[in-house]
């Protein structure tokens, strides 16, 4: 019996975490039930010495000391404080107007809300449910196919998956054992580009079936200026001074914080994006304040909307990202950053009060004790599994599969999605990828482009990791993100308050079909991402170090010599030191005259000292 457990203990292991989650046990104590029963089955079982666990409260203090965990209950804090003041409502009423003249408008302010969401809030179920109760209403009232306005909603929520500053990326950072800015950095593009594809395909529907998203009727479009102008000209006129002002930054950027910081390489693209749009943002604030306390009149009712809604939360993300991407601050200094942005918004728009304030630090403490529960879980077991050499079993039965690299990255993906459909984020991070990190470190590598650093790959498996996390939230029948609109999706006929019309009701089968096409979407950003990893990686900052190409050369000036230079420990020098030399006054050379002593045969320090000590007490 010992020697069947010894074999399969690793897959003995894995079905018993399984029957533990299949009884409805938490997560957290259902790793720890199996970590710490599975470790004294194999102590009696005579594969682990009796002295297994000893490490393990070490194990649990380290997790306790892990600075990078304190940005999750930042962000979290920062996101809840936003949410609560009323930022969504806001967001979705003035992005609404901008677009709404145009067919596919509403769609298009419910994807960019999200994506706004998704780099405050960090929570999907957060967005979802502020968009769902906001703006599934107003979709309705106005014609809106409901596949469409159901689709839009639930995948612009699960952005918050893959936008930094995303508490997916931390976790993921900390447990792959890489920087969290360099997980912002490499995620950056993915996830504006996924924004963007949103975006074209609303753009798409609206050429191809316009009565699926019409536009808003001129009645409802509430800012307009006294002549009955909408006011989009001088709106467009203050995005083209902002853009002239960011792009304008993009040109000196490296010349004014490369002598800043004390960088001699390139700034990266992505740093020289968010710190252009920071200015951008800042100038058409700063315009819109000096028209404001001057009374200039020089900006229409909805451009200073525009700007005073959606300009704050833009200027606080970018400065968030920016402060990392410069390294002027950690993430966890980032995080409490935005924190203390996100409370002074809610003081300035006056929505800050005692029981917001208990709300969202009652709902911060909630999500860190679970996740740090979770973590604690995930140790207990992946102590076990690591003493078992669980991680061996598991590069072995990747190693050997057909594909290589590749196939490793399509089941590993296949297996996420899958998982993604049952199971919490927190709790595949936890479990899943700590499994698959060794190795993907040892076969992505060779994936990688020409010339780019090799630890640059667990920063590419990330970032996969999240895009396809983010799928698995949408698909049917478990993703998530469905359940949160289904819960506040009208589950009856309704009559609408403006309208006084009867809305019917939105059922599942609409809220799972609309999400169809965005999965597809979803799946081709992931396959973009596994085909080119240049969208992770900027390859014209990120360069390989070739160590053998490396030379150290010793000074041949006044005071040195091709002496060997004096080890304490044998009492000679090391040749090629470039020690000075005392062997003529003045720092001179020898004279070529005098014969060079040869130095003694090489000698084990520990050796010369052990001799040392011997004479020494000899003396004595």
């Amino acid at each position: 019996m010992s020697a069947f457990i010894a074999a399969q203990f690793v897959p003995l292991l894995f079905a018993g975490l399984l029957l533990f989650l299949l009884t409805g046990f938490p997560v957290a104590f259902s790793l720890a039930a199996t970590g710490l029963l599975f470790g004294f089955i194999g102590m009696e079982a005579g594969i682990f010495p009796a002295t297994l666990f000893q490490a393990l409260p070490l194990r649990v203090f380290g997790i306790m000391q892990n600075d990078t965990l304190l940005a999750i209950p930042f962000f979290t804090l920062m996101g809840i404080i936003l949410e609560k003041s009323g930022m969504a409502e806001d967001l979705l009423e003035t992005i609404g107007q901008v677009f709404g003249p145009v067919r596919g408008g509403l769609a298009l302010a419910v994807i960019f809300v999200g994506a706004l969401l998704a780099a405050t809030t960090g929570v999907v179920a957060a967005a979802v449910i502020s968009m769902g109760l906001i703006s599934l209403p107003i979709m309705l009232r106005y014609g809106y196919n409901r596949t469409i306005a159901t689709g839009v909603i639930t995948a612009s929520g699960t952005l918050a998956q893959a936008i930094p500053p995303s508490l997916v990326l931390i976790v993921l950072a900390d447990q792959l054992g890489r920087s969290v800015g360099d997980m912002y950095e490499g995620a950056i593009l993915p996830g504006l580009l996924l924004v963007g594809l949103y975006a074209t395909f609303v753009l798409i529907v609206s050429v191809v079936k316009p009565a699926w998203v019409p536009a808003l009727p001129p009645e409802a479009r509430i800012y307009r200026e006294a002549n009955g102008a909408s006011g989009h000209i001088s709106l467009l006129v203050l995005l083209g001074v902002s853009a002239a002002a960011g792009f304008g930054w993009s040109r000196v950027h490296q010349s004014i914080i490369n002598p800043f910081i004390g960088r001699d390489l390139p700034a990266p693209s992505d740093e020289v994006l968010i710190m252009s749009m920071t200015v951008a943002s800042l100038t058409a604030l700063t315009l819109a304040l000096a028209g404001r306390l001057f009374r200039l009149n020089l900006l229409s009712k909805l451009t200073e909307r525009v700007t005073f809604v959606l300009i704050p939360p833009l200027v606080l993300i970018f400065l968030v990202l920016g402060t990392i991407f410069l390294g002027i601050a950690t993430p966890t200094e980032g995080g409490a950053l935005g924190a203390l942005g996100a409370l002074i918004m809610a003081s300035a728009r006056r929505k800050l009060s005692i029981s917001l304030l208990k709300q969202a630090l009652e709902n911060t403490t909630k999500l860190s004790c679970f996740v740090l529960f979770i973590l604690i879980g995930s140790t207990v077991f992946s102590f076990t599994f690591n003493a078992a050499e669980g991680h061996i079993w598991v590069e072995h039965l990747f190693t050997n599969m057909p594909g290589g690299a590749m196939g490793f990255l399509i089941v590993v993906n296949v297996l996420v999605f899958i998982l993604g459909m049952f199971i919490d984020f927190f709790e595949i991070a936890f479990i899943v990828i700590p499994m698959l990190a060794p190795v993907a470190d040892k076969l992505l590598p060779a994936l990688l482009p020409a010339g780019a650093p090799a630890d640059w790959a667990l920063i590419w498996f990330g970032v996969i990791i999240a895009m396809n996390l983010q799928t698995s939230f949408l698909t049917p029948p478990f993703g998530f993100a469905l359940f949160y609109l289904r819960s506040v999706a009208a589950r009856t006929d309704y009559k609408d308050r403006i309208t006084g019309e009867t809305i019917p009701a939105v059922t599942t089968g609409q809220i799972y079909s609309g999400a169809i096409a965005f999965i597809v979407i979803q799946v081709i950003m992931v396959a973009m991402v596994v085909i080119f990893p240049g969208l992770v990686i900027d390859m014209e900052t990120k360069k390989a170090i070739d160590l053998d190409s490396i030379k150290l050369e010793a000074p041949t000036g006044r005071g040195y010599s091709d002496q060997p230079a004096l080890d304490p420990m044998r009492g000679f020098q090391q040749p090629g030191t470039g020690a000075p030399s005392d062997s003529a006054p003045g720092g001179a050379a020898p004279s070529d005259a005098a014969p060079k002593a040869e130095p003694p045969a090489a000698e084990d320090p520990m050796e010369a000292l052990r001799r040392s000590l011997e004479r020494d007490q000899q003396k004595k």
